[in-house]
C-alpha cells in the first residue's frame, strides 16, 4: 500500500468534497442534527478554500486515491490546522498524523507562534487525535446556550472544566 502527502491541486476538488461531505455528515450524526452543513453537506469546501486565510491544504493518497485532506489557516502568528478530514475507511492507519505533521512543518516554516486544533466536543475520536499529537494546551472554550431546546437536539454531559460540569 502506497501512502503519500502533497500540495492540494484543483485536480483534488471532487475527492476533497466526498471528504468534506463525510466529515459533515460525521457533524450531523453526532449532534442528531441533519441539518448541518445544509442542502450539499460537500458545500462547506467551496468557503474553505476561497478563505483568504487558507494557506495551504495538503491531500494523503492510498495507491494514488485521495483518502484525506488538511489545511492551515493563518492569523496573525497564530494559525489552526482546519480541517484534518481521513475517510473513515482509511482511519486508523497514520494518514491524519501524516497530514498533521505536513501542517506542523509548514507552520513553523512560516513563524507561527501558536498552532491550534479544535475538534468539535462530542468528536473524542478526534480530541483523542490531536492530544496524542501534542495539541495539550488549552487556548480557548467556546461556550454557547441552546436557544431552541425543542428542537429535540440530545447533549451529553460528563465534561468538567474548571471544576463546573457542562454538556457538549
Amino acid at each position: 500500500m502506497d501512502q503519500t502527502t502533497r500540495l492540494y491541486e484543483p485536480r483534488d476538488y471532487a475527492p476533497c468534497k466526498a471528504l468534506w461531505a463525510e466529515l459533515t455528515q460525521h457533524h450531523r450524526d453526532a449532534y442528531d442534527d441533519q441539518s448541518i452543513g445544509g442542502d450539499d453537506p460537500g458545500h462547506g469546501l467551496d468557503a474553505y478554500l476561497a478563505n483568504p486565510q487558507l494557506d495551504a491544504t495538503w491531500v494523503a493518497e492510498v495507491d494514488g486515491r485521495v483518502v484525506g485532506m488538511a489545511g492551515l489557516v493563518l492569523r496573525g502568528e497564530e494559525a489552526e490546522i482546519e480541517p484534518v478530514i481521513v475517510t473513515s475507511a482509511c482511519r486508523s492507519r497514520r494518514i491524519g498524523g501524516r497530514l498533521v505533521k505536513e501542517a506542523v512543518a509548514h507552520a513553523r516554516q512560516r513563524g507561527i507562534r501558536f498552532l491550534s486544533a479544535r475538534p468539535v466536543a462530542r468528536n473524542v475520536e478526534a480530541f483523542h487525535f490531536f492530544v496524542d499529537a501534542g495539541f495539550n494546551i488549552v487556548g480557548q472554550i467556546d461556550l454557547f446556550q441552546d436557544l431552541a431546546p425543542t428542537a429535540g437536539r440530545r447533549w451529553e454531559t460528563g465534561m468538567l472544566i474548571h471544576g463546573r460540569p457542562l454538556r457538549y
